[in-house]
């Protein structure tokens, strides 16, 4: 969408270069003008030779409401597009940064893409003037400082260069005034996921600039109502049930009580003042309302929020007393009148204070602190950014410093003879793939310890993408300790280069489960495969798959099956398929969270592992988890807390022949699936359309946990982009579950492990013995397959599914 404003010298050349810049995207080019001029007739005569659709909305005089943005609120309304993209016509937003914001907006996973020239490599030199510089910089300060959290990952908050997803955006909730829509999507819409794409501000071609006096006028009119309806919906925001009505009012009752010993404070404080040191009453109040503030912020902060606010301490605090003062000067004419009126001081000062105590509590419960829908809806707190310059590596610092690192890989793996990965730290979850063999330049991901990022601190985490060439695009991922944060870059191309920092290099398995596995995830999916959460067993010679969301009880149930019924163990957590129905093992370690615990009996652990294993499987249980999923929303170093974290106290995690006798498998043919779920008993079959959806959100369960989220929808595999790669696992997964026969099991008692037997023996002529054991093969070659199969027990690789590096 352009909209244009006596744009007829400009309109040739923005065509000309931005239609060959759209090649290969599915677009149209809306132009919404407000021309006087010859504009549209322009574009009438341009159009009908444009190898992209070009529409004209032409507003006639009187209908120009509300200025460009106006325009672009109007255009929205009749775009036929999934994403509008924004831009001028006068090239100052150069066409081939519009095509990359374009790319990088349809990639996937984002709301809003903003063009900046405030990050990276982007630049502001196309402004004329030092005047419009400093206007330009001072505004974006302003508005930045307005909404501190709103717009805490935005750069360039101020862009004309912009695109949103339109089923993300309340067209209807915007009240568009002057230039700057991009500020009210953002202010208007604070859940939204925002990215940022770097760009070199140009120069005028031609046209002349619509800046104003006035505009800037309206332009501060704006900012001041944005703020405005902020704070008033803010204050009239309800909470949504009633949990959080209860958790409401016992804020409400411990502000109540930190306000009345504030009270306190403040009458001792003025009645020293005024009746000891014969200060002036109004004075002495105001003092002492210094004094209760202090008081009160301190009470508040480290008993009713503990810290949990929004923003910083110092932002709080700010916000706070800036808060009691204002109110200061209404209380002040009114104790006056209180005095003269006969009420003795002390009395008229704790009357005026009672009396506000609602209006302070509110505002500071929903604004300065910023609980309930104002605190849930916060932005992510990870700074996203696409540029086209280079992105800096370990390996780029080392040269520049003159470091030499070592680049041997001294542990190789082989995973499911489909990829190999080498790596400088030892990797305990994919030791049953260990491939010593396999050359270092051989490898399809190389892992390697360097320093990552910048050295000095900053104040959020940042993943920055480095968008061109493509196919060797790097993405480094950095959080708040600079070089001592849990901080790693990848480096796409032939062979996957990733670089992790120290602190990362001393937890191999956040680097495994946080970035590896990821990778791991999309490399199998661009060769055919796909990585499933799910366990696999086999069970008297049938291919059996358990799937179930995170911590419901499939590690346990698996422990039990192989206990008490014998088979084959594939895995517990991911497994190995590909579109012919066919499982291949994936041994990772298991994790024994506490309610996994009851499953465990095995007599090879010493004590000294029984007594870390209480510790260490509570911590590492789903309530830890959701610990730090729900500390992942914050503004907090959280990667880094969990390596630290797993440092101190080592998941509890144990090969599977170490907790129970079993027999281990390289391969099977699925011909069962089970998604099991707590809840009340019950079984039922699930078509295949409901059971693909099932087993990808069971397997998007699985990578919950930062960076994922934010580092995945820039990953490219052999040409293959994140929603392609995406489409091909659907397709994978749809065709192995083509021939496996998947129902859902119900219990309300961890009994899953009781009933998968029975029901096999039931349905497949089996017996099973008095004590519901074993079941018993009804067809007796059976027994032959799997004795023949204990000689595959560990897993040899012939050929590999893909020689070499990974395919385009």
């Amino acid at each position: 969408m352009i909209p244009t404003r006596n744009e007829k010298d400009s309109v040739p050349l923005l065509l000309a270069r931005l239609t060959p810049a759209l090649t290969g995207l599915d677009a149209e080019l809306l132009f919404v003008d407000d021309s006087d001029d010859a504009t549209p007739d322009v574009l009438a005569g341009l159009a009908p030779d444009s190898p992209i659709p070009v529409r004209l909305l032409h507003r006639p005089p009187g209908s120009r409401g509300g200025g460009l943005s106006g325009a672009v609120v109007t255009g929205a309304r009749h775009a036929r597009g999934g994403w509008v993209l924004v831009m001028d016509a006068d090239l100052q937003h150069p066409p081939e940064a519009a095509a990359l914001l374009a790319r990088t907006a349809m990639r996937g996973g984002m709301d809003i893409v903003v063009g900046t020239r405030y990050a990276g490599t982007g630049s502001s030199a196309g402004l004329s003037g030092t005047s419009r510089l400093l206007t330009s910089t001072a505004s974006t300060r302003m508005v930045k400082t307005v909404f501190p959290r709103r717009l805490a990952t935005v750069s360039d908050p101020l862009s004309g260069l912009f695109a949103f997803r339109t089923d993300a955006v309340d067209l209807d909730g915007l009240n568009p005034l002057g230039f700057k829509i991009l500020l009210e999507m953002l202010v208007r819409h604070p859940s939204l996921r925002v990215a940022e794409v770097a760009y070199a501000f140009a120069s005028r071609e031609a046209g002349d600039s619509k800046a104003s006096f006035r505009e800037g006028l309206a332009f501060l009119r704006h900012v001041t109502r944005l703020r405005r309806d902020r704070l008033v919906g803010q204050l009239r925001e309800k909470p949504a049930d009633r949990s959080a009505r209860l958790r409401q009012l016992m804020r409400f009752l411990g502000f109540g009580l930190v306000g009345l010993s504030g009270v306190a404070v403040n009458t001792a404080a003025l009645w020293l003042l005024f009746d000891r040191f014969g200060v002036h009453h109004l004075v002495a109040a105001a003092l002492a309302t210094q004094a209760s503030t202090t008081w009160n912020f301190l009470l508040v902060e480290g008993l009713v929020y503990r810290g949990r606010g929004s923003g910083s301490f110092k932002g709080r605090a700010l916000r706070f007393f800036s808060l009691n003062n204002l109110l200061l000067i209404g209380r002040l004419p009114l104790l006056q009148a209180l005095v003269v009126s006969g009420l003795g001081v002390l009395t008229a000062n704790a009357a005026t204070l009672v009396l506000l105590f609602l209006l302070r509590f509110l505002v500071s419960d929903r604004v300065i602190y910023g609980t309930g829908a104002a605190r849930a809806g916060g932005r992510d707190p990870v700074r996203l950014l696409v540029d086209p310059g280079p992105v800096a590596t370990a390996a780029g610092l080392h040269r520049a410093a003159g470091r030499k690192r070592s680049t041997y890989l001294p542990y190789r793996y082989d995973v499911a003879g489909t990829v190999t990965i080498g790596s400088q730290i030892r990797l305990p979850e994919l030791e049953f793939f260990r491939a010593q063999w396999i050359a270092d330049d051989e490898v399809d991901i190389a892992v390697r310890v360097g320093d990552v990022g910048r050295r000095s601190p900053h104040r959020r985490a940042s993943l920055t993408q480095q968008a061109q060439p493509a196919e060797a695009a790097a993405i480094r991922y950095e959080e708040h300790l600079g070089r001592f944060g849990a901080n790693f870059s990848v480096r796409l191309g032939k062979q996957i280069r990733v670089e992790i920092g120290p602190l990362l290099a001393r937890s191999p398995h956040v680097v495994y489960t946080n970035v590896l596995e990821a990778l791991l995830r999309f490399v199998l999916i661009s060769r055919g495969r796909m990585l499933l959460h799910s366990a696999c067993v086999e069970l008297d010679g049938v291919g059996v798959m358990l799937s179930a969301l995170t911590d419901t009880g499939k590690t346990a149930t698996v422990l039990r099956l192989l206990r008490e019924h014998g088979g084959r163990f594939l895995s517990d957590d991911m497994t190995v398929v590909d579109a012919d129905g066919n499982a291949v093992c994936f041994p990772k370690p298991l994790t024994i969270s506490s309610h996994t615990l009851r499953a465990v009996n095995a007599s090879d652990l010493t004590r000294a592992e029984w007594r870390r294993l209480n510790l260490q499987s509570r911590l590492h249980s789903k309530g830890g988890r959701s610990l730090a999923l729900a500390l992942a929303r914050f503004n907090v170093p959280i990667m880094g807390i969990n390596a630290v974290t797993q440092i101190l106290v080592p998941p509890p995690k144990y090969s599977v022949d170490r907790l129970v006798p079993c027999r281990m498998g390289s391969t099977t043919r699925v011909e069962e699936l089970f998604v099991i779920e707590r809840g009340t008993p019950g079984l039922r079959d699930l078509d295949q359309g409901e059971a693909l959806e099932r087993m990808l959100v069971n397997t998007e369960d699985a990578y919950g946990f930062p960076p994922y989220r934010y580092f995945a929808p820039a990953i490219t595999i052999g040409g293959l982009t994140y929603p392609q790669l995406k489409a091909l696992e659907r397709e994978i997964l749809g065709g192995f579950l083509s021939g496996v026969r998947t129902r859902v099991l119900a219990s309300d008692r961890f009994g899953w492990a009781d009933e998968i037997p029975r029901l096999l023996a039931e349905e497949r002529g089996g017996t099973t013995d008095p004590n519901g054991s074993t079941p018993t093969a009804a067809v007796p070659q059976r027994a032959a397959e799997e004795e023949g199969a204990r000689a595959e027990a560990w897993p040899r690789w012939g050929v590999r599914l893909t020689p070499g590096p990974i395919a385009s």
